[in-house]
């Protein structure tokens, strides 16, 4: 049972998966946006200006002909809470992979010669390289 485990969380680590997923989702919920302007928008002012059909000759006053501006911000409200949600699960997949895979800690910053640029033993008073003088002793670079 433990090499299952080993081996899924070795899928889950690929970060394919989420990818994958964070496409779909957005995806679907994009694609609610996209109908919801066809339908709540485009349509109706198909409408409004070919007077109820295809036939351009028509009237272009249709009563009754409504453009629902509310549903299609309710789709993009949606839409953005979708994506801030799925925004949450990937920083909390990605930290969760990171203790997971663990990751190695970055190496320690070496101390470098003024001078030469070469590496020194902390607090070194000379550089072996060039003997060039440290002052205050070698020191490790903020960087």
């Amino acid at each position: 049972m433990s090499k299952y485990m080993d081996e899924f969380k070795e899928f889950i680590a690929k970060g394919n998966v989420m990818d994958m997923a964070v496409g779909v989702i957005i995806g679907g919920a994009f694609t609610a946006i996209v109908t919801s302007l066809t339908d709540n928008i485009i349509n109706p002012l198909i409408t409004f200006i070919t007077g109820g059909g295809t036939d351009m000759t028509g009237a272009l006053v249709v009563p009754g002909t409504d453009i629902d501006f509310g549903a299609f911000l309710s789709a993009i409200i949606n839409f953005l809470i979708v994506a801030f949600i799925v925004f949450n699960l990937v920083k909390f997949v990605n930290g969760f992979k990171a203790t997971l895979v663990g990751e190695e800690p970055e190496p320690e910053p070496v101390p470098v010669c003024p001078h030469c640029l070469e590496e020194v033993k902390e607090g070194a008073t000379r550089c072996p390289h060039c003997a060039g003088e440290i002052p205050g002793g070698a020191k490790i670079p903020l960087a």
